[in-house]
């Protein structure tokens, strides 16, 4: 009988593994919030499109890191087992979709002018974000391999190598973008441009940092990650494809309810889009935590799992969720108690935009409260599930919850009900609520009793 861990334990074991995730997700999405920034302080128009833009490679990377996510619980599975072959191949065949990914998907942010034209953005908005993604989405190939690789080094619990790759490229990116947006220090205005030569070259730089790392390390060699590469591994290709896809659905069916705010919330007016989306990375920052934890969750879930200690699991599982809600609440005394001094941070307070924008955006923040705390208990939700890979049935709650229910009541809320911004922030709120719910229940339910026998 294995031993058996008190909460306390468990709550130490997660945090050692889950702050440098907590970390180099809060880094990674700093990157994003250089470039929100750089380009407020430039224009508004300009801001509003790289918003848009961004959001629009999110949704593709997203759907692709599928794949890559699904790496950390095979992985963490397979260790539990003390089956290093099978960690080996699932890492290898995720390198493989993710980079077969990449190069399918790219055409899509060539053409993405036309592509938001046809979804009601303005013209000028549009070819600004086409401008920023043809050179920015050249980084989903980067950006998919390091996904990869952060989700197998963090099986192996070795995250604080991913934590300081990233910190360096926050730096990194911030070093690049001011100057290439606005021509200093000898270079080029590139405007929009400039922040999507700026993301291509940091995927690129963490990319070669976390590949030289996992493959070199002296203590990581004896894994020859690497080795034999281009050999294809049909059986472990097809695994981690069909647990990936679910995961990469489900990633894309909550972005995509984002990004479908930010296409309506466009059709309300530039000023709103702009305040949406500083809004949007002040939560989102806040959400970095909550996925830390959760993907420190899968880990530990998935060992629990690979090595069929349901109680522990089930144990852990309790302290993950009470960690997310602790985190949610002080998130939520943020939002409501200095709304308009952190977004000030994203605007020139002398344009004649600004007032509206502080208006809005502090508006949204306060629906910000109640969103933080569904938001993080359906990603830790998550987190469980895909630890014991169960990963199909919460594809279709999720897209139930974010399509069938939070899509449309934004746009009721919204348009039909005349609240605007408001409305379609309230029915995200909703959503998230029905996810969260459905989700949870559905780890509880499924997750055995220790007395009872796990059936996959």
């Amino acid at each position: 009988m294995s031993q058996i861990h008190s909460p306390s334990a468990h709550a130490r074991a997660l945090l050692v593994l889950g702050v440098p995730l907590v970390g180099s997700h809060l880094a990674q999405m700093l990157l994003h919030v250089v470039d929100t920034v750089i380009l407020g302080w430039y224009g508004v128009t300009e801001l509003a499109a790289v918003v848009i833009g961004s959001s629009s490679f999110f949704v593709v990377f997203i759907l692709g890191s599928g794949f890559a996510q699904a790496v950390m619980p095979m992985v963490a599975q397979a260790l539990g087992r003390g089956d290093e072959s099978r960690m080996r191949r699932a890492t290898r065949m995720g390198l493989w979709l993710s980079l077969l990914f990449g190069v399918v998907s790219y055409p899509l942010f060539w053409w993405s002018g036309d592509i938001m034209l046809a979804l009601g953005q303005r013209p000028e908005v549009a070819q600004l974000a086409q401008d920023f993604l043809r050179v920015a989405g050249l980084g989903i190939l980067p950006a998919l391999v390091v996904m990869t690789l952060k989700s197998h080094l963090a099986a192996l619990e070795r995250t604080q190598v991913v934590l300081w790759v990233t910190v360096a490229a926050v730096f990194l990116n911030a070093g690049l973008c001011y100057p290439l947006v606005f021509g200093r220090w000898g270079m080029p205005e590139l405007g929009v441009a400039g922040a999507g030569v700026a993301s291509f070259t940091v995927q690129l730089f963490t990319m070669v940092a976390l590949v030289a790392y996992a493959g070199w390390l002296p203590a990581l060699r004896r894994f020859h990650l690497f080795q034999r590469f281009w050999r294809p591994d049909w059986h472990a290709f097809a695994g981690v494809f069909r647990l990936g896809l679910p995961i990469g659905l489900t990633s894309l069916a909550e972005s995509g309810l984002f990004q479908a705010s930010a296409i309506m919330m466009g059709w309300i007016g530039t000023v709103e889009l702009a305040a949406h989306g500083i809004a949007m990375q002040i939560v989102s920052l806040g959400f970095m935590v909550h996925l830390g934890l959760a993907n420190a969750t899968t880990v530990r879930t998935g060992r629990l799992a690979g090595a069929g200690d349901w109680g522990n699991l089930r144990r852990g599982g309790r302290v993950a969720i009470v960690l997310s809600v602790v985190v949610g609440l002080s998130q939520v005394a943020l939002y409501l108690g200095l709304p308009q001094p952190i977004i000030s941070l994203f605007i020139d307070r002398s344009s004649a935009e600004a007032p509206q924008i502080l208006l809005i955006g502090t508006t949204l923040l306060a629906l910000a409260a109640a969103f933080q705390l569904l938001d993080g208990a359906q990603v830790m939700a998550l987190g469980l599930l895909r630890g014991v890979q169960d990963t199909r049935v919460p594809m279709w709650l999720a897209a139930f919850s974010y399509w069938g229910v939070g899509i449309p009541a934004s746009y009721l809320l919204a348009f039909k009900a005349g609240y605007g911004s408001v409305g379609l922030w309230s029915g995200l709120v909703i959503g998230l609520a029905f996810a969260s719910a459905m989700l949870m229940a559905r780890f509880w339910l499924r997750v055995p009793r220790p007395a009872a026998v796990y059936s996959a």
